[in-house]
């Protein structure tokens, strides 16, 4: 079914939400995870990779932790942190790493903020030709 399931991350009770769904599917599959969170403040998107924030710092230990847990649980598991707009860094990893699934968790609507630049979530189900997972968390 599934070989390679790439599982974004934003740091918030989601993460754990759709690692629950993922861990299922990964389980039935056999697929080996990606854990890709990207940095997205003010350095991360117009500074990119080569600068060194706290920001990138915090989220590199919340990637680290997460993949030690996946690992201990028997996941074969790799991650990623990426740099600048969420929804461009997930559609660029799914394809340059293979990946056959995208689970992402989804907040629901920001209104002004989904209405003035859309939401990661929309961007990258109307670019991949791959199955995307929406799980919306409250």
């Amino acid at each position: 079914m599934y070989r390679k399931i790439l599982v974004t991350l934003d740091g918030t009770p989601g993460d754990e939400a759709i690692l629950q769904h993922v861990r299922g599917l990964a389980r039935l599959s056999g697929a080996s995870l990606v854990l890709f969170h990207v940095a997205d403040g003010w350095e991360a998107r117009f500074l990119g990779s080569g600068v060194e924030s706290e920001e990138a710092r915090e989220d590199t230990k919340y990637l680290e932790g997460l993949t030690q847990s996946l690992r201990n649980e028997g996941f074969a598991v790799e991650a990623m942190l990426g740099f600048g707009d969420p929804g461009r860094q997930i559609v660029r990893l799914a394809s340059e790493h293979g990946c056959d699934l995208i689970a992402m968790s989804t907040h629901g609507h920001r209104f002004i903020s989904d209405l003035l630049y859309g939401s990661p979530a929309d961007f990258v189900r109307h670019r991949v030709s791959i199955p995307v997972l929406l799980l919306k968390v409250p």
